[in-house]
């Protein structure tokens, strides 16, 4: 066994410090072992959000040296324990205490997404017909397991607290399994023009790079979304043909 230095983030919304604390590391130990060991041994009042310890459930988010990443996911092994291992609460949402922030915004944000509305059936026995290319394309956004790591990078929410005007990538792959969803019909694209803010995004491919669950969120998800909005809303013939009817 090896004794490692950790600096770990101890306040809550009135403000807060760092405290520093030495434990026993072994073989296979991940940071959020190292978490739930300082605080059984020497900080029994520290507040962590975990669940599975799988990397499923996305409860354990934090930033790891100032990077945002899964405890649970994040081998002490590849990090270099001869320097102090800093861990603090994600930046882009409040904190309500040590590592635990108030995530629930996304919650609330979400409720704002027009819901699935599916086209009438294809065959009067209620079945609609799909093509297999068509279902692929939108479950790989049903792998999110709302860690928000990608909400936490993004530099909209986190440097310019833009909450009420932007939804962020977690919230957009959301809208992108709607939109592409073979049955559905709903439009979204003046929400995301307008409500959601999909035009604050400049694509800079950090959430994608945080994603745990490798979710191409720029390319498959956000780009997609920005093309549709344009092509509805700015296409110079379809505005044209809006203001012949009025519209």
């Amino acid at each position: 066994m090896a004794t490692a230095t950790f600096k770990i983030w101890r306040g809550d919304t009135e403000g807060g410090e760092y405290g520093e604390y030495q434990t026993e590391v072994s073989e296979g130990m991940v940071v959020l072992d190292a978490v739930h060991q300082i605080q059984a041994e020497r900080a029994h009042d520290l507040a962590v959000r975990w669940n599975c310890k799988a990397g499923k459930c996305g409860s354990c988010s934090a930033e790891v040296n100032g990077m945002p990443k899964l405890m649970c996911m994040t081998r002490l092994s590849d990090i270099n324990l001869n320097e102090p291992v800093t861990i603090q609460p994600v930046k882009a949402f409040p904190i309500i205490r040590d590592l635990v922030c108030d995530v629930s915004w996304n919650f609330r944000a979400k409720k704002k997404i027009k819901p699935f509305k599916p086209r009438e059936a294809d065959a009067a026995d209620g079945t609609w017909r799909m093509a297999q290319e068509d279902v692929d394309r939108v479950q790989e956004f049903r792998k999110c397991i709302e860690c928000f790591l990608c909400q936490d990078v993004c530099h909209v929410l986190r440097d310019h607290d833009l909450h009420e005007q932007f939804i962020g990538p977690r919230l957009f792959v959301y809208t992108a399994a709607l939109e592409m969803h073979p049955l559905d019909e709903e439009d979204r694209t003046g929400d995301l023009a307008a409500e959601f803010g999909v035009g604050y995004c400049n694509i800079t491919k950090c959430c994608t790079k945080v994603c745990p669950e490798d979710i191409t969120i720029t390319d498959n998800a956000i780009i997609p979304l920005k093309e549709r909005v344009v092509d509805t809303h700015y296409d110079p013939i379809r505005m044209l043909v809006r203001k012949l009817r009025g519209g």
